[in-house]
């Protein structure tokens, strides 16, 4: 994948970031750390070093990510998919004269930034954790804080850089919908980014505890599968059973889903809500409470992760890959 094409040249940039440099002057040898403060100066602060480390690696893998024809294909597949549907579906949602292309339109955008974070992220994680990477930061100072900002940082371009052109698409090819208003602006902002700290946290846990990159979008794809036909994203949740309704509203694409629905459709679409209202509190609340739950799993599972990774650990999962057949992704 993309992310791991630049993680070479991006572990390098946060290694020289924390390490040393040998300073020839005249009649003296010495070393100070890289991005050291001249001399009667204050020092920078480790963590401004960390951040400014990550997003240097971030942006180095956002260029590889621009200049790759592949990955950016499997994101423009996606917007292609679903200005398809928009186009196919002349329906109106029941109950009201919205079409139907616009709802779908507005889950399919919530899809989306679930997938990057709860599929891509957790593939690219395993990828780069058999190809070395996690035990190279490992050595570096301040690498692992560095790898979690640019990978932040990529998420979030990739999620924005997505939903932009997914709206932006339909709204030229298919009328599709946009937000009415400033604040209808603001509601897509905030659930947006919202969604993005209830799922990248997830996908971050699973990355750490899946067990290879060939097994990762096996164990991924069916539950996601499930929920995005569950959740409502692509037609009405209220055609659904009430059971169904129940087990969805636990998870956060049904609330990101609605989130943006509000903010995209008119107010004449609430018909259709089984609560018969946005519910924007409610869907605030479950999205933090997915966030806090989230990050609560995803730092300790990627510590144990860093902390139990070792040169014979790799080793020994290459010999396992190649003898069934395959190699480090």
């Amino acid at each position: 994948m993309t992310a791991v094409t630049g993680t070479t040249a991006a572990t390098d940039t946060a290694g020289r970031t924390g390490g040393t440099d040998t300073l020839h002057l005249t009649g003296t040898t010495g070393t100070r750390p890289t991005g050291a403060a001249p001399r009667g100066s204050a020092a920078p602060h480790p963590r401004r070093r960390y951040w400014r480390a990550g997003l240097r690696r971030g942006g180095i893998e956002l260029r590889h990510l621009l200049r790759n024809r592949k990955e950016l294909s499997g994101h423009l597949i996606n917007i292609v998919v679903a200005l398809m549907l928009a186009g196919y579906i002349s329906d109106k949602v029941p109950g009201t004269q919205v079409p139907m292309a616009h709802l779908t339109l507005s889950g399919f955008a919530a899809y989306l930034l679930f997938q990057i974070g709860l599929v891509n992220l957790p593939q690219i994680l395993v990828t780069e954790r058999e190809e070395g990477a996690l035990l190279r930061l490992r050595a570096t100072p301040g690498g692992i804080p560095a790898y979690l900002v640019a990978k932040s940082l990529m998420v979030v371009a990739v999620a924005f850089g997505t939903l932009a052109l997914l709206l932006g698409a339909a709204a030229l090819l298919v009328d599709g919908p946009l937000p009415h208003g400033p604040e209808g602006w603001l509601t897509l902002l905030w659930v947006s980014a919202l969604g993005l700290l209830a799922v990248v946290p997830l996908g971050a846990a699973l990355g750490a505890v899946l067990p290879n990159p060939r097994e990762a979008i096996a164990m991924i794809m069916l539950p996601v599968m499930g929920l995005l036909v569950t959740s409502g994203a692509m037609f009405p949740l209220s055609a659904l059973p009430d059971v169904v309704q129940k087990i969805a509203s636990v998870f956060p694409l049904k609330w990101m889903a609605q989130g943006l629905r509000s903010a995209l459709l008119p107010d004449a679409a609430r018909a259709a809500e089984p609560a018969g209202s946005w519910e924007l509190p409610t869907v605030a609340l479950i999205l933090t409470a997915w966030a806090v739950l989230g990050f609560l799993l995803a730092v300790p599972l990627l510590r144990r992760a860093a902390r139990r990774e070792s040169g014979s650990r790799l080793t020994e999962r290459h010999r396992k890959a190649g003898l069934n057949g395959g190699g480090a992704v």
